[in-house]
């Protein structure tokens, strides 16, 4: 393999992650040249190679393979096209792979095919099994990095001035978010025992609990919960004071109980006094719970615990969830499926009977809460998946301020990041025990996508929104989503060696903008209260079979409503500056028609003085001088007067004399130009009008 060549900036109609101008990544802004300088520094690779000759197969249609190079890079898998006219690009993240398979070797070539974690299958043809066995295991090492250092995170830069990374990072304020909600207040208080993460190192180190909760009983209520997950709030709703809590199981065993747990119960049912019990909602399977206690933990007792009521939903663990994911993708990777297989295979995939019951779970907790008055306690085995699920679920139908792109925001890292959902191991990070790995946040993105398509005004933002989010949950890009709790986020100085993803998703606002949302739309405001019978549940093919293009259209209603508005915008933006340009001219003709009408008016009182300076009057007036008027003395009265003036001493002057004998022209008969003057009547009507003019000049 060849060291790197230097590549010319990227067109305007390159690909990044496979998608042609639908992902803004914010790398995509340092180029080329940017990564090579990253590369020099990386302590992965010493050097960047690239592979010549390279085909990029469709894996759907027919279509001519694209012929390119590839680029391997510390961050990135490049393919570039060859043909001039466009050079579309392919930019793989490392981070984003997920496996890694070379083939039997060809006539053609060895084929390298890739799948990524955003669903991503790519297959390329080496012409050299050395080369393609070469990009092999260079893949595999940087697609599983075993230091969190090692993450693009910590080498990404977007440029970014002065104090922006922390106003970033600030943009989602929890402490301001629990506020709003109106807490604390005179049911609930801000508690500080997990200031250090002593008590519970998977939580945030500011909780809130029933104001008459102490610190001793919520270290007796942690050592009663797996992994010491008291009971906490995560959601309140100040006009019926009903909350929303969230805990681990407890450690009950067959017959264990805890004096300060069950009064941590009893605390959060008397927080809300409109309510006389407190639903407890266990998320797990009947059965798995009942499995649970043979391991000494379980649910909790109605008996040892006064006033709840105990309900199952019945999600399953993490592990079928995995399976059930993977079932789903080997169907959307069939090539040209028929309609029963595809049908057969989704339905054996079990998927959206999974997304129904994590659905059915939200809408219990939200018609409780909303309907009945009544507080839920919510928990699964930790109280980090099936807990984070759920309870965000009840929020975005409870709450319209979860709907909006801030909100949202607010809603994943309250629900998600601060309460310890482990992204880590989740989504394999690094690399790490492959029984953790399970779609929990993608089952959250397809609920939230299901509610949109019920819902489609409700929502501030688009489809989009979602996946993109989706995709950075896995790049490592940004540093939200790499950590399995605060407390590793703090050790790790996450937010003073990363970015944060919000931001550059809040600046880019516009191509996330939902263009049937309305404020004041019914569905906007209020709960939501969604329908959940089978037929409801969709198969998301942009998520799924996002970058097979000829899976499905290749624009959506939405996307089209999207473009429309933005034509619009465009045209109202180029109306505003015509209009503004239109109101410039006018005042600039205006002042030109003043400047006009004043150089008319003073052209009028100098030939009317001139005339009058023809006549004896002018010169004497019984024997005192005649003063005339200056133009700058022009006005109304001064007009009158000098006419006045002038026509009596004319009338004196004909009265002795006819105009015969004086040999001067008869001011009543001529015009100062020689020709006929107008009567008395009309030119005061004449020197009127000229008044009029030159007070509007003047004004």
């Amino acid at each position: 393999m060849a060291r790197l060549k230097n590549l010319t900036e990227r067109q305007d109609n390159s690909d990044w992650c496979g998608k042609r101008k639908n992902y803004t990544g914010a790398e995509r802004d340092c180029g080329l040249d940017s990564l090579l300088e990253l590369h020099k520094k990386s302590f992965i690779l010493c050097f960047a190679c690239n592979v010549e000759n390279v085909r990029l197969l469709d894996r759907v249609s027919s279509k001519k393979a694209s012929i390119g190079s590839l680029y391997l890079t510390a961050t990135h898998l490049i393919f570039v096209e060859h043909l001039s006219d466009s050079r579309k690009e392919t930019w793989i993240l490392h981070s984003q792979i997920c496996a890694v398979e070379k083939q039997g070797t060809t006539a053609t070539g060895c084929p390298l095919l890739i799948r990524c974690k955003n669903f991503q299958v790519i297959q390329f043809i080496i012409s050299q099994e050395r080369d393609c066995h070469d990009i092999y295991i260079s893949l595999i090492r940087l697609s599983h990095p075993v230091k969190y250092e090692e993450l693009y995170c910590f080498s990404f830069n977007p440029k970014q001035e002065g104090n922006e990374r922390e106003q970033g990072w600030n943009l989602t304020d929890l402490k301001a978010e629990y506020n709003r909600m109106g807490v604390p207040n005179n049911l609930w208080q801000v508690s500080h025992a997990n200031r250090d993460y002593g008590v519970c190192d998977t939580y945030p180190a500011e909780l809130y609990v029933p104001k008459s909760v102490s610190t001793p009983l919520i270290v007796g209520s942690s050592k009663f919960r797996s992994r010491g997950r008291f009971p906490v709030l995560c959601y309140f709703r100040q006009d019926n004071n009903a909350a929303i809590c969230r805990s681990s199981q407890p450690l009950s065993g067959f017959s264990a109980r805890c004096l300060e747990d069950e009064q941590m119960l009893q605390a959060i049912r008397k927080s809300n006094p409109g309510s006389d019990f407190l639903y407890v909602v266990d998320t797990r399977p009947k059965l798995n719970a009942m499995a649970n206690r043979a391991a000494g933990k379980g649910y909790e007792n109605e008996d040892n615990y006064s006033n709840i009521k105990f309900h199952f939903i019945g999600i399953e663990n993490i592990h079928v969830m995995r399976n059930s994911l993977q079932k789903l993708l080997d169907v959307c990777e069939l090539r040209s499926p028929s309609m029963s297989d595809f049908l057969w295979g989704l339905e054996n995939s079990g998927w959206l009977k999974h997304i129904k019951a994590i659905m059915d779970a939200g809408i219990f907790i939200a018609k409780a809460v909303a309907e009945e008055a009544a507080s839920v306690l919510v928990h699964c085995s930790d109280g980090w998946d099936r807990t984070a699920q759920v309870c965000s679920i009840a929020g975005l139908l409870l709450d319209p301020f979860y709907r909006t792109l801030k909100g949202f925001m607010v809603l994943i890292e309250k629900d998600w990041v601060s309460f310890g959902h482990k992204f880590n191991h989740r989504y394999c990070h690094l690399d790490g025990d492959p029984r953790e790995v399970s779609p929990v946040i993608d089952q959250f993105f397809d609920c939230v996508w299901q509610l949109m398509e019920q819902f489609p005004c409700a929502f501030e933002f688009n489809e989009r929104f979602l996946v993109h989010i989706h995709h950075h949950v896995y790049s490592c890009q940004f540093g939200n989503f790499i950590c399995n709790n605060n407390k590793e986020s703090k050790e790790l100085r996450i937010q003073e060696k990363t970015h944060s993803l919000w931001p550059h998703l809040w600046k880019n606002g516009i191509d996330y903008k939902n263009p049937l949302y309305r404020q004041d739309h019914s569905q906007t405001q209020g709960v939501l209260r969604p329908h959940t019978a089978p037929s409801n549940f969709r198969f998301w093919r942009s998520m799924y079979n996002g970058f097979e293009k000829g899976m499905h259209p290749r624009q959506s209603v939405t996307e089209f409503l999207m473009a429309v508005k933005e034509e619009t915008q465009q045209l109202e933006d180029e109306l505003e500056i015509l209009e503004e340009k239109l109101a410039r001219l006018d005042q600039s003709n205006l002042r030109n028609r003043k400047g006009e009408i004043k150089q008319l008016h003073k052209l009028e009182i100098s030939t009317f003085d001139q005339c009058l300076a023809n006549t004896p009057q002018d010169y004497t007036d019984n024997g005192k001088p005649f003063t005339s008027c200056s133009p700058s003395q022009a006005d109304e009265d001064s007009e009158t007067t000098i006419l006045t003036h002038g026509m009596k001493h004319s009338d004196t002057d004909l009265s002795g004399n006819s105009d015969q004998e004086s040999g001067v022209a008869d001011l009543n008969c001529r015009s100062p130009n020689g020709g006929d003057f107008l009567s008395s009547e009309d030119n005061n009507k004449n020197l009127s009008v000229y008044s009029e003019e030159l007070a509007f000049a003047v004004a």
